[in-house]
């Protein structure tokens, strides 16, 4: 089934006020989530309305926080999330990079105290709109094994950057540093469907293609696989670089410490911060070079690679951001698809809110 995006957006609003949430830092998470659907990432999107409910539910997150920096430089500040949820955290914490850069050239943001925030995306696009370019990284639940591990350690721990052009698109990378996001084997697991060999093992560290293993124990692997041959190792330094900049900068947990973000999974005894932790960046191009020959230059790089010779004629080279574009276009258009099973827990939802129906 198919919704307009602004139904959506109205009522998944509506859902997080009647959770408790002043309309503004509802309108914000609304926004967020419905932001993943529209550029075809579901996995992030109104899957996550459950696992927040559930959240503000068990009392793990507060529903009506002030959200402030603790900590600033000129060009740096330190932001406490006071355990919002994630997208307000985020959206506060990436305005005040955007500020900062706009007097010292660069605005830097290390967040603590905060939970999962959506799409990394979303946070670095906001600086496109003042000729900046927008970093936003996070940690997240340890369901991932570093290159030869059997335990769980760290996140899937995305990295995003937002690059202004002129006439092309933005370039928009976004993505996270495990080949496949927790909320993407949720979405097979929901379909009933199987992942590849090489992205995620068992509780013992032997290969599996089931996506509900993390249930069982088991665990993601990062980026190349769990071995060096294929470069897993980088993929686990990438890995490890978002969790220390996002939580050992900021006063966060990390790694095996990051709070579990599902209300079924108890709070882990030990903490060595406080809550999630994301970390952001705004860069202004003018502090480089005049912004309008960047985003010249931006476009011939775009139309460079994009007239590439491709190896495979049925799929030219892409631009990071254009299969997101697309799917966004096309669903302006023709609305947003909702999983029947994600459907049926909205209506839940709605039911136990009072809130009326879609």
């Amino acid at each position: 089934m198919k919704f307009h995006h602004q139904k959506l957006r109205r009522f998944t609003q509506s859902l997080f006020e009647a959770m408790g949430c002043p309309s503004a830092d509802a309108e914000v998470v609304a926004d967020v989530l419905i932001a993943a659907e529209l550029r075809g990432i579901p996995s992030h999107g109104l899957m996550r309305v459950k696992d927040y409910y559930a959240m503000v539910k068990a009392e793990r997150i507060n529903t009506s926080p002030q959200v402030r920096a603790t900590y600033e430089t000129p060009s740096t500040a330190t932001v406490d999330g006071d355990n919002a949820l994630g997208p307000v955290a985020a959206k506060k914490s990436m305005q005040i990079a955007i500020e900062k850069a706009k007097v010292a050239g660069t605005g830097w943001v290390a967040t603590n105290n905060s939970n999962h925030y959506g799409i990394a995306g979303y946070y670095s696009m906001m600086a496109l709109e003042h000729d900046m370019i927008g970093i936003s990284l996070t940690n997240a639940n340890p369901l991932v094994a570093p290159t030869y591990s059997a335990e769980r350690l760290l996140g899937t721990n995305p990295i995003a950057v937002a690059i202004p052009t002129q006439n092309e698109p933005p370039f928009i990378a976004d993505f996270a540093t495990t080949p496949i996001a927790r909320g993407k084997l949720a979405i097979k697991s929901k379909l009933g469907e199987s992942v590849p060999i090489g992205l995620v093992q068992d509780k013992e560290g032997s290969p599996s293609s089931n996506p509900g293993i993390l249930e069982q124990g088991g665990a993601i692997l990062t980026l190349g696989g769990g071995g060096v041959d294929l470069g897993g190792h980088k993929g686990y330094c990438m890995t490890a670089l978002v969790d220390i900049f996002s939580s050992v900068l900021s006063g966060a947990n990390f790694g095996p410490f990051v709070p579990p973000q599902v209300a079924y999974l108890p709070l882990l005894e030990q903490s060595v911060g406080k809550g999630l932790g994301h970390f952001f960046g705004a860069i202004r191009i003018d502090a480089f070079r005049p912004a309008v020959e960047f985003k010249k230059s931006m476009d011939t790089w775009i139309h460079t690679f994009r007239t590439s010779k491709s190896a495979d004629f049925a799929n030219p080279v892409q631009i990071p951001g254009d299969n997101e574009r697309k799917t966004e276009t096309a669903y302006l258009k023709d609305g947003v698809p909702v999983i029947s099973k994600i459907f049926d827990e909205l209506c839940e939802i709605a039911d136990a809110l009072n809130v009326e129906q879609l």
